[in-house]
């Protein structure tokens, strides 16, 4: 029990932050695969254009396309630290550029937690459960 309170990491804890990287990677997958969607990509378009954007539907596919290939690079965690930089770009943009304009007490909770979870991985890598780990750190 004292274990549980202490600052030390728990013995799991390993396992437990790849679990939390291959959700939130497939959550991102998930958001990301709406870039096949035509129907919601003339929405997000829509709000780019509404916004009096250049390229409208130019952002609306760079910032799904971007969610895409985070989430994919969180699930395996292969280049990791990239995907993480592509989420945190992909979130930024819809929190200051769509979004409430940075109001992440209120409308912009949503985008925020993954660029809070994104950082965590961008800090901390891959983890020992990670494509990462097995092909990039070989000479490390």
């Amino acid at each position: 029990m004292k274990r549980f309170f202490s600052a030390q990491p728990l013995p799991a804890g390993e396992t437990g932050l790849a679990l939390v990287r291959i959700i939130t990677g497939v959550l991102l997958v998930y958001h990301g695969m709406e870039c096949f969607d035509g129907e919601k990509m003339k929405t997000y378009t829509g709000w780019f254009a509404d916004r009096k954007y250049s390229s409208p539907a130019a952002w609306a596919y760079a910032g799904k396309i971007a969610e895409l290939l985070a989430g994919i690079g969180f699930v395996l965690g292969l280049f990791t630290r990239l995907a993480c930089v592509a989420s945190i770009a992909a979130f930024t943009g819809i929190i200051f550029l769509l979004g409430d304009k940075g109001k992440i007490t209120q409308g912009d909770q949503h985008p925020f937690l993954f660029i809070l979870l994104s950082m965590v991985f961008l800090f901390r890598g891959g983890g020992p459960f990670s494509l990462d780990k097995l092909f990039l750190d070989r000479g490390a």
